[in-house]
């Protein structure tokens, strides 16, 4: 594809860094302005002594303090309200797996401006009017769905809403409808290899798929091209999070040497994780996002815990918004699995209200084939361990039932006997990961 036939936005996308920088501090100016009319932040100002007038460059940015997941829980949501609430047409959260549920209110405009940034990420790659988006990705509070399926419309191509999950049905709607393009988790997009085996079809023959937008959780390079291979499309990593909007925030495009960050709408940092201090070009760190066309509900130096590098140099694509390498993990304990981001902190809350539970635990993160797994390993009192089998499968699957309702996936849960789980000296080993690199 030519250069000049894929840009979606050609004025925002073909800006020098020159014209983004300015760009940047014009519009950091317009959103602490905008974030004066937040209480939590006019309090911050207030506490810290800023006058927000008198930010004037990137480095004077550094003396408002990070806002984090925390800040945000011990917080009202309508603390962040940047605008009246009559001006609030849309919330999204978070799964809420440590507690309470982080909320991120949307004006019109913000949701407009959201659909733009994943119309230009779309576009970028190859998608037109006359294809077929079928976006296998949740709905609901989750921003996945709906984001992607905003700017679908935009773009102007016919969106067909399956959501996720129903692997047979899903199957049905791309030979039906002629799906050529597809926004799908990567670990489903392998275990649907498995449906297309059992029902007897080829994804690269019989169907028509073309493009995958694949993402919510992390991936190697090696699934991505599995992925590419078995389906015969090009698959194009993304990187969002709800406290951003969503997805959109960053994209690959055709060239996929890393992900182009839209800074026409986000200021990014990389700061060392421990020391909080920004990192030099190319070093892997923590990414700190600042948002700068947000009206709604505006943040400032919000710390994502993602580790990530910036890419030296320019992207062949033209593009001189920078890119992100692709995301190596996360600065606190929490790890995504199909999809789902989940705390051992959540599953230890579950387990300890639980009667009959003992003092230990274990989760295990497995592959079977190419499914993911998490299972749960449960010691039990001696008292009940010893007594009617009837009992240890009823707790089993109280267990089962409570976990699934409070990470919204059903994990396999194992009971064993008290002290049969390997103590650690110093902290207790909650998570052992034995994915691997896949």
């Amino acid at each position: 594809m030519a250069p000049e036939d894929n840009y979606w936005n050609r004025r925002m996308e073909t800006l020098s860094r020159e014209e983004i920088s300015s760009l940047q501090l014009k519009k950091l100016r317009g959103i602490l302005e905008i974030c004066s009319h937040s209480p939590y932040y006019r309090r911050i100002f207030k506490e810290e002594k800023i006058d927000p007038s008198r930010i004037e460059d990137f480095d004077d940015l550094r003396r408002i303090p990070f806002t984090d997941k925390n800040i945000l829980r011990e917080n009202p949501s309508t603390d962040f309200l940047a605008v009246p609430r009559e001006e609030i047409i849309r919330l999204h959260s978070t799964s809420g797996t440590t507690g309470q549920a982080i909320v991120i209110y949307y004006t019109r405009s913000d949701i407009q401006t959201w659909a733009e940034m994943i119309a230009r990420c779309m576009y970028m790659n190859g998608v037109r009017r006359g294809d077929v988006f079928q976006n296998m990705i949740g709905y609901g509070l989750f921003t996945g769905g709906l984001g992607f399926h905003y700017g679908a419309e935009l773009v102007g191509v016919l969106t067909i809403p399956s959501g996720a999950g129903n692997s047979r049905r899903q199957i049905q709607l791309m030979r039906e409808h002629g799906t050529t393009v597809a926004h799908v988790i990567p670990s489903y997009a392998l275990l649907l290899t498995e449906v297309f085996e059992e029902m007897g079809l080829d994804p690269r023959e019989d169907t028509n798929l073309r493009i995958l937008f694949i993402g919510a959780e992390p991936h190697s390079e090696d699934m991505r091209q599995r992925i590419e291979e078995i389906y015969g499309v090009d698959a194009y990593n993304s990187y969002g999070l709800t406290e951003m909007n969503g997805p959109g925030v960053a994209f690959e495009c055709p060239h996929k040497q890393g992900m182009h960050l839209w800074e026409d709408h986000y200021i990014l940092e990389v700061i060392d994780p421990q020391t909080l201090e920004r990192v030099p070009e190319g070093e892997e760190g923590e990414l700190v996002l600042t948002t700068l066309s947000r009206e709604g509900m505006p943040i400032l130096r919000y710390r994502t815990r993602d580790l990530a590098s910036v890419i030296p140099g320019e992207c062949p694509c033209g593009r001189k918004h920078r890119r992100i390498s692709r995301i190596k993990g996360r600065s606190d304990d929490m790890f995504i699995i199909k999809g789902v981001n989940v705390f051992p902190l959540q599953v230890e809350e579950v387990l300890m209200k639980t009667l009959g539970v003992g003092s230990n635990y274990q989760i295990h993160l497995e592959r079977v084939g190419v499914r993911e797994e998490m299972k749960v390993l449960v010691e039990v009192t001696g008292e009940l361990w010893h007594g009617n089998p009837s009992e240890l499968r009823a707790l089993q699957e109280r267990i089962r039932e409570n976990l699934r309702s409070a990470i919204l996936l059903t994990p396999l849960v194992e009971l064993v006997e008290a002290g049969s789980i390997t103590k650690s000296e110093g902290k207790a080993v909650r998570v052992v990961d034995k994915r691997g690199n896949f």
